[in-house]
């Protein structure tokens, strides 16, 4: 089980209104009592913060907006004195404008070993006026920016899958290669515990940069109408799968086995863990090979939605292609990058994946979507695998759908005019306490985002110790799935309970039942309840009627 942490909305120690290290430290308590294995923290390096930490200037220290070296130290032996393991972003595919490197190179000019590090190329047309090809950013916007020459006049352009200021690294060159080995042993000789691949599909790009008429969104990867060929999520391909010349090339596996020889030249357990918006799934599995990474995010299932079909079927092709290569499967409902689970379940198709929401778009049913983040929570906790947690989940959090747009700073919301709402609305700082300024967040009520005042009933303080609160209807689901080894358990699907709506499985001798339909559904006779998401009325003859949008957990009765 592991709990991500978003540092700048996490807690905050100095006043300032932006979380840090030392406000992440001083809530290290919060998890371990929460029950989780391990915390993966969100990018805390020297940065710009053009987008909030993954423009990286400087992958050797901490922004002083998070903190310092030691504070990082202090965080990580606070962790492991709680029994937390610790894993940290890191962020290859890019570098931010600022890195030394690309000033470097800009300074250095066309034809150079510095301009060599970086996508540096000659623009198209009379005059190199057009980009060097149509590739778009997936912040929107075309994925190349002009540079400007000494003298003034326009020069090559540099490519950039993200925003304009996070360049794009040239992993054909041997010492961006050789850097980013040397980046791992500086963390891993600190005593992390592994670390998180941001765009793990990226770096290693198709030879001659071809132009390439598809599109690319972020957890959902390569939409399907705009390829030739359909992708198919359960068959094997070949080649680089349906992402496009910029994403998924084969080239990128000899990357990770090299940094698997890194990882593994160190005492005890260190991970690798994909962020990588791969289709099919078996595309997915080639990250976790015995050699490469130990494990990758399963984005599948986060964009199944809430529809019993689309989740039997993913649940079972994700078992199938990650046993035939020996790997552990994750699931994973939410993160920083899309928004929460508990407002996405709420809306009219809770199957639906808006781009982040705000004034004028459909507000979710806030009750509704709890319901089902709930029942959806207790779902993922019963499988075998590795669990994901956005910080807050644990919280019931909903997205802040009503935040005002001149307050947004995600860098989609502005290279797309608006037109997407962004990532601000998952990424506001948490409640802990339901009376205090800024709900406890920063000691001067301070946030760099606002808060809805509605999330005081969310607070931390105001769920701790209350019996049916989210809160500890998870601490309650992670310690049964501790005890009763689920998450090393096997998976088995039932027919005791049957019906297009539901989705029933053993895992060992618990009998998960999730209903996703409108009307209750009768369980078998003679069921004892571990858990359950909401109560479970007693039927006919003592059996047990599982309400819509909810999940139980039940043993057989002696």
């Amino acid at each position: 089980m592991i709990y991500q942490v978003y540092p700048r909305s996490f807690a905050d120690a100095s006043g300032d209104g932006i979380g840090d290290l030392p406000g992440i430290t001083a809530r290290l308590d919060h998890l371990a009592a929460l029950g989780v294995d391990a915390v993966w923290l969100s990018p805390f390096y020297r940065s710009p913060q053009a987008d909030a930490g993954y423009d990286v200037a400087d992958y050797r220290d901490v922004d002083p907006l998070f903190g310092t070296l030691e504070d990082f130290d202090a965080l990580l032996e606070r962790a492991h004195t709680l029994g937390l393991r610790v894993i940290v972003d890191l962020v290859p595919n890019h570098t931010s404008d600022e890195h030394v490197w690309f000033q470097a190179a800009l300074a250095a000019g066309p034809g150079s070993p510095e301009r060599e590090r970086y996508l540096f190329r000659e623009g198209r047309g009379a005059d190199g006026e057009l980009p060097p090809n149509n590739w778009q950013s997936i912040f929107g916007g075309p994925a190349w920016t002009r540079t400007t020459d000494a003298d003034g006049t326009p020069g090559q352009w540099y490519l950039h899958l993200f925003d304009s200021r996070q360049p794009d690294l040239n992993w054909e060159h041997p010492q961006v290669r050789s850097e980013f080995e040397d980046v791992l042993r500086f963390w891993l000789d600190r005593g992390v515990d592994g670390f998180r691949i941001d765009v793990a599909h990226g770096m290693v790009k198709q030879p001659g940069l071809p132009d390439w008429d598809g599109h690319v969104s972020m957890i959902e990867g390569t939409d399907p109408a705009t390829v030739e060929r359909p992708v198919d999520r359960a068959d094997e391909v070949t080649g680089s799968g349906n992402a496009g010349p910029m994403f998924d090339q084969d080239g990128v596996h000899e990357i990770y086995r090299a940094w698997n020889r890194v990882l593994a030249g160190y005492a005890g357990d260190r991970a690798l863990v994909a962020e990588a918006w791969v289709e099919p799934l078996s595309r997915l599995a080639l990250y976790v090979r015995p050699d490469e990474m130990q494990q990758a995010f399963n984005f599948a299932f986060l964009a199944a939605g809430w529809h019993a079909a689309p989740l039997r079927e993913v649940i079972a092709a994700s078992y199938a292609v990650n046993d035939s290569v020996g790997a552990p499967t994750t699931w994973v409902l939410s993160n920083h990058d899309v928004v929460r689970h508990a407002s996405r379940f709420g809306l009219a198709d809770p199957g639906a994946r808006p781009n982040g929401i705000g004034h004028g778009d459909e507000q979710p049913d806030e009750e509704l979507g709890l319901r089902r983040a709930r029942a959806a929570a207790l779902l993922m906790l019963a499988l075998p695998g590795s669990a994901y947690v956005y910080q807050g989940e644990e919280l019931g959090l909903p997205e802040h759908t009503a935040l005002d747009d001149d307050l947004r700073q995600d860098p989609a919301f502005f290279r797309t005019q608006g037109s997407e709402r962004g990532r601000d609305g998952c990424r506001v700082p948490l409640p802990w306490e339901k009376d205090a300024p800024g709900f406890g967040f920063s000691p001067s009520g301070v946030s760099w985002l606002p808060q809805p005042e509605g999330w005081a009933a969310y607070a931390a303080d105001a769920q701790r110790g209350v019996a049916g609160s989210t809160y500890e209807l998870y601490r309650a689901a992670l310690a049964e799935r501790r005890a009763r080894g689920l998450g090393l358990g096997g998976l088995l699907w039932t027919r005791e309970v049957d019906g297009e709506d539901v989705v029933a499985f053993h895992n060992g001798d618990l009998l998960v039942v999730a209903n996703l339909g409108e009307a209750p559904v009768e369980l078998p006779g003679g069921l004892s309840v571990v858990l359950a998401s909401m109560d479970v009325p007693t039927g006919p003859e003592g059996s047990l009627l599982l309400p819509a949008d909810a999940t139980v957990w039940a043993v057989r009765q002696d």
